[in-house]
């Protein structure tokens, strides 16, 4: 996790992918059935999608500890990166060679989870006929709405568990408690900040709030964070708050990481802390306390058909939002040429890392967006 917190590129479409590829298909520490279990529980529960599976995947062999160390190995390289660019941000008043290098990265990052987003499909929605609308049907809605809609998640693994294990074949009412339980945390997050500055506890309540009630890939707190960091707060202006957008975007890890360098910009060091502290624990506690639930009843048909629901929908969501960031990430040309080398690229050599993709993009951006963007 240490690893692909400080080299995952490609935001949670990708680091999911990574994970299932790393842990379940070459060293197999992970099983099948745990990592779709993971999968599910994170798009239940509200915040970053590829944190919270990370955390479960801690949790499968060691409980708390695991979760624990997953969830602070994964999220430390990324966090120290963006603090040292938010240094340098200040330093430095906005940065030129930083638009040409997102120029070049956010066009390669299309291929990278477009690549991710169809491996995806083709492992969790199959041939399945029911699965492959509700997943068609997310796509849409996301690619409209330009948001996730956490209602409509759940409402395809009810959809699916009605139509394949209707509650007449249940035993018992152990199973629905399951189900209850994830559904009904987001209610009881008083997360209480006993920081003493003012600003400092603002801060605080307003990333643990995004933490809290953010579905979905980080990729969905990008609008709820402008809402608050540039309408409400004023604490960024636009130009800054496209290059936070751009920074956790050409850094690896978590796409949330993007808070820290908000936070840095906000109130230097003890702000980022305090952003990304505030926005990580509500998913690092929606993880653990349903995890044993789900682990004791999540082989009951009517479980296993509710998470096949939510996975289809998470991943129709997730594929969604591929054309949504493609949209707003090739301007041009040549990100249009760049995003669709990078996608042959990697669809031709399964071997090649994308961190190397990323360089290369971003050397190309760098060369390249001087000519077509004068002043």
């Amino acid at each position: 996790m240490l690893r692909l917190g400080a080299v995952g590129f490609g935001g949670p479409v990708a680091l999911v992918g990574y994970m299932y590829r790393d842990l379940v298909e070459q060293r197999g520490w992970i099983s099948d059935a745990d990592y779709k279990e993971g999968l599910a529980l994170a798009q239940m529960a509200p915040g970053p999608l590829a944190a919270q599976l990370a955390i479960y995947l801690g949790y499968v062999h060691y409980h708390i500890l695991g979760a624990t160390l997953v969830g602070i190995a994964f999220v430390i390289p990324s966090f120290l990166m963006v603090v040292a660019l938010g240094a340098a941000y200040v330093a430095y008043g906005g940065l030129q060679w930083m638009q040409a290098v997102f120029y070049g990265v956010g066009a390669a990052v299309i291929g990278i989870i477009a690549i991710s987003a169809f491996k995806l499909t083709k492992k969790s929605v199959g041939k399945d006929k029911l699965l492959w609308a509700i997943y068609l049907t997310l796509g849409g809605v996301t690619i409209i709405t330009e948001s996730e809609i956490a209602w409509l998640f759940i409402a395809a693994g009810i959809v699916v568990w009605l139509w394949r294990a209707p509650p007449k074949r249940w035993f018992g009412n152990g199973g629905m408690a399951a189900v209850a339980l994830p559904l009904q945390l987001p209610h009881t997050t008083g997360l209480a900040m006993s920081f003493d500055p003012a600003l400092l506890t603002q801060i605080g309540m307003f990333f643990a709030k995004a933490g809290a009630f953010v579905f979905g890939s980080g990729l969905a707190i990008v609008p709820f964070l402008y809402s608050g960091v540039v309408s409400e707060y004023h604490w960024l202006n636009e130009k800054q708050f496209v290059d936070a957008v751009a920074v956790a975007m050409i850094t690896p890890g978590p796409v949330v990481i993007t808070v820290g360098f908000i936070g840095y910009l906000v109130a230097g060091l003890p702000g980022a802390c305090v952003a990304a502290l505030a926005t990580f624990l509500p998913c690092y506690l929606f993880t653990i306390i349903p995890a044993p639930y789900f682990k004791k009843y999540g082989k009951l048909p009517g479980i296993v058909a509710f998470v096949d629901g939510i996975t289809a929908a998470a991943v129709g969501a997730i594929t969604g939002s591929v054309v949504i960031i493609a949209l707003r990430s090739i301007v041009d040309v040549p990100t249009a040429l760049l995003a669709i080398t990078a996608t042959a690229l990697l669809w031709k050599f399964k071997q090649l890392q994308e961190p190397f993709v990323i360089l290369g993009a971003a050397a190309i951006g760098m060369l390249l967006y001087p000519m077509f963007h004068h002043g």
